[in-house]
C-alpha cells in the first residue's frame, strides 16, 4: 500500500513513518508544507529517506496561502467568536489540498496524519481530502488504539530509542505551538489550566508590552477590491507584504490575544495566539470598507461574519456554502479600494486616515457647518413613518 504522510520531522510523524512500514509494509511518501512556518526545514528530505520513505515532497506554498487563502478570508472580516483571526484553521484546508495532490498524483491509496481524536484538525484535513477524493482512505492513529498502542510522548520517545532512531525533544517548552506566515499558537501543557498566565517568554512573533516601541509608527496600507497590495506606497507580493506588517506589528506588541474556544467536536479549549499582520489588516480593511461600501452590504455582510468564521474553523473551506458567501463576499469588496493610514502604538491599532475614489462620505452632507444637499425638514416625515407602528403599540397598551 501506498501511504503520503504529513511529515514534519517531529517527534510524532518520525514515529509515524516508522509505524506505517511496520503495520501496513507501506510505500510512504512525506509531504510537508511551507507554509510559513520559519521552521528549519534544511535536512527534512534527507532525514525522511533515512527512516524509509519512499519519497519526501517539501512544498513552499506562502504565497498560494496568502494570495488563495488568507486575503479571501480577510475580505471576509472572518474572525471566530469575536476575536480569533482564524490563523491555523485557514492554513489547514491548503495542507490538506497539497496533500492530497501528491496523493492523486502519486497514485496512493491512502493519507495518514497524526492529529488527535479530540481536536479540529482531524475534521479540517479530512473535510477536504474527501471533498477531492471520495474513496481516498484515512489512516488517523490516534482513534486506532487496538493497533496504535502509544499512550503519549513517553511511549513514542521509548519507542524510537528502541530502534535507534534520533530525535530531538526538548522539555523547555511545556505547551504545543503551530506557526505559519499569518500566526503562531500555543496550547496544552501547562496553558490548559486558564487560570495559568502565560509565560513572558513564551511569546515570538510580538515584543513583550513592556519592551514595545516608545513612539507610535505610522503605517500606510493601500487596497483593491478589499486586498491588500502595498505598504508604505511599496508594492509587495501577498505572502511578501504579510511578512512586513508581521515584523512592523512585532515591534509594538501588535496582535496577542488569550482566549478560550469552542472547538468543533464540543469541548472547550484554550488558545493564546499572536497574529501581528493580520491585526493590523483587519483593522484597516475594516477602516476601508466604513467610507466604501454601501450600508445594507455592509450589515448583510457583517450577519454572514459569524457563519463564514464558523465554517472556516470547523475546516469547511471546499464546502459549497463557502464558496456560495464567497461569491457574495467579493460582490461587496468590488469599491473597497483606497489608502488607510494606522497608527501603531504600544498594542494598538489605532485608524487616522482613510481615503477612496470610490467613497461615499461626502463633507457636504454629513457637515453641521453648511446646509449640503440634504434637506433637514425631510427628517420629520422619515421619523414619523418609522415610529408609526410603535406609536400604534403604545395606544393598543392604553387600552389594556
Amino acid at each position: 500500500m501506498k501511504v503520503v504522510l504529513a511529515y514534519s520531522g517531529g517527534l510524532d510523524t518520525t514515529v509515524l513513518l516508522t509505524w506505517l512500514q511496520e503495520q501496513f509494509n507501506a510505500e510512504v511518501i512525506c509531504y510537508c508544507s511551507n507554509v510559513g512556518q520559519e521552521e528549519e526545514l534544511d535536512g527534512l528530505e534527507a532525514k525522511a529517506l533515512k527512516h524509509g520513505a519512499v519519497k519526501c515532497i517539501v512544498d513552499d506554498v506562502c504565497e498560494e496561502f496568502a494570495k488563495d487563502f488568507v486575503f479571501p478570508m480577510m475580505q471576509a472580516n472572518a474572525i471566530y467568536e469575536g476575536t480569533y483571526l482564524l490563523g491555523t484553521s485557514i492554513a489547514r484546508p491548503l495542507i490538506a489540498k497539497r496533500m492530497m495532490d501528491v496523493a492523486i498524483a502519486e497514485g496512493a491509496e491512502a493519507i495518514c496524519h497524526g492529529a488527535t481524536g479530540k481536536g479540529n484538525d482531524q475534521v479540517r484535513f479530512e473535510l477536504t481530502a474527501y471533498s477531492m477524493k471520495p474513496d481516498i482512505k484515512i489512516i488517523a492513529p490516534w482513534r486506532m488504539p487496538e493497533i496504535f498502542k502509544f499512550k503519549g510522548r513517553p511511549d513514542m520517545i521509548k519507542y524510537l530509542e528502541e530502534k535507534g532512531i534520533p530525535c530531538q525533544v526538548s522539555a523547555k517548552k511545556p505547551y504545543s505551538t503551530d506557526r505559519n506566515l499569518l500566526h503562531i499558537s500555543f496550547e496544552g501543557g501547562i496553558l490548559e489550566d486558564p487560570w495559568n498566565e502565560a509565560d513572558e517568554n513564551m511569546w515570538c512573533m510580538t515584543k513583550p508590552l513592556s519592551q514595545a516601541a516608545d513612539r507610535p509608527e505610522y503605517v500606510e496600507i493601500s487596497f483593491e477590491k478589499g486586498i491588500p497590495v502595498s505598504v508604505n506606497g511599496k508594492k509587495l507580493s501577498p505572502a511578501a507584504l504579510i511578512r512586513k506588517l508581521n515584523a512592523i506589528g512585532c515591534e509594538h506588541s501588535i496582535g496577542r490575544i488569550d482566549i478560550v474556544e469552542n472547538r468543533f467536536t464540543g469541548m472547550k479549549d484554550r488558545g493564546i495566539y499572536e497574529t501581528p499582520g493580520g491585526t493590523i489588516m483587519h483593522h484597516a480593511h475594516r477602516a476601508m470598507e466604513s467610507i466604501t461600501m454601501d450600508r445594507e452590504v455592509m450589515h448583510l455582510r457583517d450577519s454572514l461574519i459569524p457563519k463564514y468564521a464558523t465554517l472556516v474553523y470547523n475546516g469547511f473551506w471546499f464546502a459549497p456554502e463557502r464558496e456560495m458567501l464567497q461569491a457574495a463576499i467579493l460582490e461587496s469588496q468590488k469599491m473597497v479600494t483606497g489608502d488607510v493610514r494606522v497608527k501603531l502604538f504600544k498594542g494598538g491599532v489605532h485608524i487616522c486616515g482613510r481615503r477612496s475614489p470610490y467613497s461615499l462620505y461626502d463633507s457636504k452632507v454629513v457637515s453641521f457647518d453648511e446646509a449640503g444637499g440634504y434637506d433637514q425638514t425631510d427628517a420629520t416625515g422619515f421619523i414619523k413613518l418609522n415610529a408609526l407602528r410603535l406609536r400604534v403599540r403604545a395606544a393598543m397598551q392604553k387600552k389594556c
